[in-house]
């Protein structure tokens, strides 16, 4: 089977501190392998993210003046632009455990007829990762693989893979969201095929909103988002502050 070309595509603002990081692990030899093009679209930053994108990324798109700017859009805006028949959606702070196998199982896992989309386990920098970390990930990876096994397919928005299209059969996601964006996308999705938890994949995140905010409060807002969304099709809060 001929690898499926591959579109990564990365929403950024102000991360000029992990953005490099991550584009560094999309490696010449590992692009040319499974097809990869690596798309970065910007919501208007002030600091470096753009120059130190433009350096590694295939395609960098900038938000015009003024515009309104939100993860959404900024994740449409690099899908309209995409070449490949899957799509991953990654936050700039991520880092894949291990590139070669995560595009080699991503992209033949999506593009099985019966699956729409795909995820995988998400943990803490393990730099960073404290006690705490490790045992609420594990929950909420725990959470996720049940959720996808029951049939209620759900991503964490860290890690996104789509087929591209049944993105564009869906519009993708909903602009007018400013949080919680990617749970109301999957409850659109999950209705066009399968969402499958691929266990054995593994990808790192950065702390900083849980430093910032601490558990409770992250999942507080992350529930009330959930429950405005099912309820009225509208995130709780009208913009999702990012953490610098």
């Amino acid at each position: 089977m001929i690898t499926p070309r591959i579109s990564v595509i990365i929403p950024t603002y102000q991360e000029e501190e992990f953005i490099g990081t991550l584009l560094d692990q999309f490696t010449h030899e590992l692009r040319k392998r499974h097809g990869i093009e690596v798309i970065v679209s910007d919501g208007g930053s002030r600091d470096q993210t753009v120059a130190i994108a433009r350096l590694r990324a295939d395609r960098v798109l900038e938000a015009e003046n003024n515009s309104k700017q939100n993860i959404s859009i900024g994740r449409n805006r690099g899908a309209r632009v995409a070449r490949g028949d899957v799509l991953i959606f990654l936050d700039a702070d991520v880092n894949i455990e291990n590139a070669e196998q995560f595009f080699s199982i991503m992209g033949e896992v999506v593009l099985h007829e019966k699956t729409s989309a795909a995820t995988c386990k998400v943990f803490v920098y393990p730099e960073e990762e404290t006690v705490r970390d490790r045992y609420f990930h594990r929950f909420l990876n725990w959470y996720f693989w049940v959720l996808n096994a029951v049939g209620m397919g759900m991503a964490r928005g860290e890690c996104q893979v789509i087929r591209k299209d049944v993105f564009q059969k869906l519009s993708g996601y909903n602009e007018s969201i400013a949080a919680g964006e990617d749970y109301e996308l999957f409850l659109r999705l999950r209705r066009l095929g399968k969402v499958s938890y691929v266990r054995s994949l593994k990808v790192f995140e950065s702390p900083r909103r849980y430093r910032r905010y601490g558990y409770f409060r992250t999942l507080l807002l992350w529930f009330l988002n959930a429950v405005f969304i099912v309820l009225f099709r509208r995130s709780l809060v009208d913009q999702w502050k990012p953490v610098r």
